[in-house]
């Protein structure tokens, strides 16, 4: 078994460490606000890494979209910037049902525009009163003649606000369908959401009276469920990369600095409760980044199949950054506590990774499921 990197997957992550790098110096202003910083999103579309996110028919780098390409960048812009990160995520997280489901028109139209970034997507899924449980959405889809009709609300969505259009998923009748909706549709309204821990481009969107074509619909009515399950089995194994990245990252900050700090005559990573903590956090990033290689390259070749690793490792990854980014402030004392100091943005946006496309309980309960079901 080899676990080394093939040469175009290390010719991506160069890419996105370069990425990272021309980044750093708005790194912090970015990830305070809760707007599109246009740094960001030029630095983005000159990098060419939102390719990554559609299939090279229409403008993307590879042939199909590969989990471990996406997952690679996320690490290594989630070290920098959760700004930067959640931006090239969201190309792919709020497109690919236009990839897997789009007519021939569809996909033309707008998939190129997102592999130059010249368009910002967004996938409108939860709702005030329905989060892990995707059932309970209200926003609902009316047929009227021969047109779609639009009603509901959507909160915290990514990218409101900013996006070019919404991917929709919305009840109709007894079952579930997705429809894509342009941003500047009749009818379409956005609000600012509550101000979050981790600052994040995010939004209230609510659809009123929208009246729609039939051809926006993204699948065969009924179809909604199985493509969110689609997008989660590319798209869910990345958060354990941008996890490492993050993990990576503040022991990186750590080390630096216990290894020039000096308490009680010697450097704090020589003192044994020190040293433990660095020595334990190292070895569960390192376990983590291979669950999540090994998931990714699985989800590369079958998706579906792969979604429990894919959820084990998103699971493993955001607890482990948790714990770890945790310990490395405890380690660097009140330099750890300094507003807006990497270490200090680090410790929130670690926070949100354990909620979001997932949260560790929901996740455990799926990884359980499928562990009974298999077992013989």
């Amino acid at each position: 078994m080899n676990f080394d990197l093939e040469t175009r997957y290390l010719e991506i992550q160069r890419e996105a460490l370069d990425l990272a790098r021309k980044i750093e110096h708005i790194a912090v202003a970015a990830d305070a606000s809760n707007d599109l910083h246009p740094g960001m999103l030029a630095a983005l579309q000159k990098s060419r890494l939102s390719g990554l996110m559609v299939p090279a028919e229409y403008g993307g780098r590879f042939e199909n979209i590969d989990p471990l390409a996406i997952c690679l960048v996320r690490e290594a812009l989630m070290a920098t910037s959760s700004h930067m990160d959640s931006l090239f995520a969201l190309q792919g997280i709020g497109s690919y049902a236009i990839t897997a489901a789009g007519s021939d028109k569809q996909r033309a139209e707008w998939l190129p525009r997102v592999a130059r970034a010249d368009v910002l997507p967004a996938l409108a899924l939860t709702e005030p009163e329905a989060g892990s449980d995707l059932k309970a959405v209200k926003t609902e889809i009316r047929t009227k003649g021969d047109r779609l009709v639009l009603n509901g609300a959507k909160a915290f969505i990514s990218n409101a606000g900013v996006a070019g259009f919404y991917v929709v998923f919305a009840k109709e009748d007894a079952s579930f369908s997705i429809v894509l909706v342009p941003a500047d549709t009749q009818g379409v309204t956005v609000t600012p959401s509550p101000e979050l821990i981790a600052p994040h481009v995010l939004g209230g969107v609510k659809f009123d009276n929208v009246t729609l074509p039939d051809s926006a619909r993204l699948g065969a009515p009924g179809g909604g469920l199985k493509l969110v399950l689609a997008t989660l089995s590319i798209f869910r194994v990345s958060v354990a990369g941008a996890a490492v990245g993050l993990a990576q990252a503040a022991l990186e900050e750590a080390v630096r600095h216990t290894r020039t700090r000096e308490q009680f005559g010697r450097p704090l990573a020589k003192l044994g409760p020190v040293a433990q903590m660095l020595g334990d956090s190292w070895t569960e990033v390192e376990m983590a980044r291979l669950l999540a290689y090994r998931a990714a390259s699985m989800a590369r070749r079958d998706p579906a199949a792969a979604l429990p690793q894919s959820s084990m490792a998103k699971l493993a990854a955001s607890e482990m950054a948790s714990r770890v980014v945790d310990r490395c402030v405890q380690v660097m004392g009140r330099w750890g506590l300094v507003h807006n100091s990497k270490i200090e943005r680090l410790y929130r946006q670690a926070r949100a990774m354990r909620i979001y496309e997932g949260s560790s309980e929901v996740l455990r309960l799926e990884v359980a499921r499928e562990l009974v079901r298999i077992v013989p």
